[in-house]
C-alpha cells in the first residue's frame, strides 16, 4: 500500500494562497501573491526538487491543476520532466477533457484514496480544498508543511473553520534552511486524545 503526501507551502499564520506569483490566486483581494520567493533560498529549492523527484503520481485539486497545466507542459527542466512524465490525477466535478497529457479525472476524495493501491508515493502540491477533503475522508497519509517565516494576516488558510480534528506524528526530523524556512513532515496518527496536564 502506498501513501498520499500533501506538500504545502504555508506562512506562520497558516496562509497557503498564491505562494508562486502575484496573479496566481487573487481571490478575496489577496495582495501578497508571490510571497514565497523572497523567503526561499537555494537549499530550500533543492529540497523541494528532491521531494518532487520522489513522485510516482501527482494528485491535484482543480484550481491548482489549472495553474500547473498552464505552465509545466512547456517546461523541460528536471522538475518539468518529472511532472510531465508521471501520471496525473485531478479531483473535479466539472473537468471533462483535461489538456495536460497523462491526466485522469477523479470524482471525489474517496476515489483519490484508492490511488494508494496503484502507486508508492502520490504527491500533492497546493490544493488546500482537496487536502481538507482528503483529511475528512481519512485518506491523507502524510502532511509535508514547508513553513516560511512570514505572516500575512489575510488569505486562504489550510486549517480554517471546518478543520477535522486529527493527530499527527513527526515522520522525519525537522529541517531548517538559511532564510528561516522549515520542512515539517507529519504522518496521520488517528484521532485526537485529551488528558489533563499536571496541576490543571
Amino acid at each position: 500500500m502506498g501513501i498520499i503526501v500533501a506538500n504545502l507551502f504555508v506562512t506562520l499564520d497558516g496562509v497557503y494562497q498564491a505562494p508562486g506569483g502575484s496573479e496566481e490566486d487573487t481571490a478575496g483581494g489577496f495582495a501578497f501573491g508571490g510571497w514565497q520567493a523572497p523567503v526561499s533560498d537555494d537549499e530550500a529549492g533543492a529540497a523541494i526538487g528532491e521531494e518532487i523527484g520522489r513522485i510516482d503520481a501527482l494528485l491535484l485539486g482543480r484550481k491548482t491543476y489549472d495553474i500547473f497545466a498552464a505552465y509545466w507542459p512547456h517546461q523541460s527542466d528536471e522538475i518539468g520532466g518529472t511532472l510531465n512524465r508521471v501520471p496525473k490525477f485531478v479531483v473535479s466535478n466539472s473537468l471533462v477533457a483535461p489538456a495536460w497529457a497523462g491526466t485522469k479525472v477523479l470524482q471525489n476524495a474517496a476515489a483519490a484514496g484508492r490511488l494508494r493501491e496503484e502507486f508508492d508515493e502520490v504527491h500533492m502540491f497546493g490544493s488546500g480544498v482537496l487536502i481538507r477533503s482528503l483529511l475528512a475522508a481519512d485518506v491523507l497519509d502524510r502532511l509535508h508543511l514547508w513553513l516560511y517565516p512570514i505572516t500575512l494576516g489575510q488569505g486562504k488558510r489550510i486549517f480554517d473553520a471546518g478543520t477535522v480534528p486529527a493527530s499527527f506524528r513527526l515522520a522525519e526530523p525537522a529541517r531548517t534552511f538559511p532564510k528561516g524556512a522549515v520542512s515539517l513532515v507529519y504522518d496521520r496518527a488517528g484521532s485526537v486524545a485529551t488528558q489533563n496536564m499536571p496541576g490543571a
